[in-house]
Parts: structure tokens; C-alpha cells; sequence
């Protein structure tokens, strides 16, 4: 039984998302509050009540810090990004693709949707390569070996339908391998985004613990509701900064790969996932 909704679905919205593939990144962040979690699978399962047909991706970043400390092995970060060695990489899967996975499969499994907890290694789902840091430019230019971190090259989505197709809904972990069978972590939002362009979602929602994009980060009122990718490029380097880089550029990887519209929101606003499909509200940042 889903729980009552505090709003009334807009028809013809509800109508137009029946049988489409709606890809919903959620953000380590959004994976801290118990209460959020058990939210975000309410949605979930109501989405799928409704026949929309939901992939999940997480990330994990708190929950690999965690874990790294535990063991006593220091995060080194090179430019904002975790360099990971031969003996990191093996905890970052353990947490990403054991405890994270899991116990999103488990909640959600709890709310009677039938869920299948898998990684981008299952069924050679994603193919990944080194990925090299560079800082400046021409003689300048500084490559960095950041280990055991990658980039996707190719995406085979023929397992993800086959669950789809079957009922299930996929959860799936970024960590997945190159084609030599070296494990590589992967950027959960750039891998999401990947994901959602080769799946040809018709729409990608990043849930972080923001409102969106913000003109003025010290103004909370200032989000920027609606961007074109073209005028989101320009914003680098001056409204998007830090965090909000890679959650706008797994926003247009989607887009350029195919999918309609991307949306960053609030997953920590109660039912601002299902609001962001089924009403004409105003939320969050949306490119298109």
C-alpha cells in the first residue's frame, strides 16, 4: 500500500511518463538522514506503482571515508579528486557495492518493490578507463595519475532492461571495471549520467541536499530554476563551482547522450521527487 500523497498528480504528466525510463541519481548527502532514505524509497515505490519505469544510481563518498578511516588508510584528494591506490580500491567497492547497495536494496525491498542491487561490472554493464587529472594548460600542463579512478567508455544497458523488462528496479553502484579487468571507481554522478544517455531516459534527476543551482550562493532565493546546456557552459568557473560541477556536467553528458530533460533537486524535501515528475511546480534546477 503506498502512502497517501499531500498533492494531486497532474494527468496528462502522469499519462506522458507511463512505460519511460526515469534515471534518478542520488547523492551521498541524500544518503545520511535515515528519514530521507525511507522517503526517497516511498517515491520510488510510487513511481513504479504508477508505471514508471526507475533506475538508481548512488554514490557513497561519506560512507568510503568512513570506511577508509576505519581501516586507517588516509584519503588523498588531487584537485578535489580521491586518488585511489591498490589497496583503497577494494574498500571503495566494498562500500559502495556492499554496504551502500545493499542496504538501499533492503529498504526499498521493504516497501514491496522487487529490487535488484548491481554494479557496473554485472553483465559487463560499463566498460571504464583510466582517468588522469591535468591542472593548466599548454607547457604548463600537469597530468596526475589518480590510480584506480576512471571514466566510462562504453555502456551496454542490456541487463538494466532485462530487469526493467521483468519488474525489478535496478540499484546500481558506480564501481565498475576496464577492459582488462582492472576495478575502477567511477564518478557516481558523471556514471549516472552516462547511464541515463545510454538507457535514453526521458529525464535525469540528480537529488542532492541543495534547492539547485544558485546565482548567488550566499542567497538561498537565488536558484536558477531553468538552463539550456549552452548557457549552463557558460556558467562554469563563475556561478558553478565545487560540488555543483559534476552534478551539472553529468546533467548535459545526459542530455547530449539523448535524454529529454535533467533536473537537479532537494532530496531531502518530502516529496519533491515525485512532485518534480507529476506537477507543474517550479523546483530545483531544470536543463533542457
Amino acid at each position: 500500500m503506498n502512502p497517501p500523497l499531500s498533492f494531486t498528480p497532474d494527468a496528462e504528466k502522469l499519462r506522458f511518463l507511463q512505460d519511460k525510463i526515469i534515471l534518478i541519481k542520488i547523492g551521498g548527502n541524500a544518503l545520511t538522514d535515515p528519514e530521507t532514505k525511507k522517503d526517497i524509497a516511498a517515491q520510488v515505490t510510487v513511481l513504479h506503482s504508477l508505471g514508471i519505469r526507475t533506475v538508481l544510481v548512488h554514490g557513497g563518498g561519506i560512507e568510503i571515508k568512513r570506511l577508509l578511516d576505519e581501516v586507517r588508510l588516509e584519503s588523498v584528494f588531487v584537485g578535489g579528486h580521491r586518488k585511489t591506490d591498490e589497496k583503497s580500491i577494494g574498500y571503495v567497492e566494498m562500500a559502495l557495492s556492499g554496504m551502500v547497495n545493499k542496504e538501499l536494496v533492503s529498504l526499498l525491498n521493504q516497501t514491496g518493490l522487487k529490487t535488484v542491487g548491481i554494479s557496473g561490472k554485472d553483465g559487463a554493464m560499463v566498460t571504464a578507463t583510466k582517468r588522469f587529472y591535468t591542472e593548466g594548460s599548454g607547457d604548463h600542463q600537469k597530468k596526475f595519475d589518480l590510480g584506480f579512478v576512471g571514466d566510462v567508455v562504453n555502456v551496454d544497458t542490456r541487463l538494466i532492461h532485462t530487469l526493467l523488462d521483468g519488474g525489478f528496479v535496478p540499484v546500481v553502484s558506480p564501481v565498475s571495471a576496464g577492459k582488462n579487468g582492472e576495478t575502477y571507481n567511477i564518478n557516481a554522478d558523471m556514471f549516472a549520467g552516462h547511464l541515463a544517455g545510454a538507457l535514453n531516459a526521458e529525464k535525469f534527476i540528480a537529488l542532492t541536499n541543495i534547492d539547485g543551482l544558485l546565482e548567488d550562493v550566499e542567497n538561498p532565493a537565488s536558484i536558477i530554476h531553468q538552463l539550456t546546456p549552452d548557457v549552463a557552459r557558460k556558467l562554469f568557473g563563475s556561478v558553478i563551482q565545487g560540488g555543483m560541477i559534476p552534478k551539472i556536467e553529468s546533467c548535459l553528458v545526459a542530455i547530449e547522450k539523448g535524454v529529454k530533460t535533467s533536473h537537479i533537486i532537494n532530496g531531502t524535501n518530502r516529496e519533491e521527487l515525485l512532485r518534480i515528475l507529476l506537477t507543474k511546480d517550479k523546483l530545483g534546477t531544470t536543463i533542457a
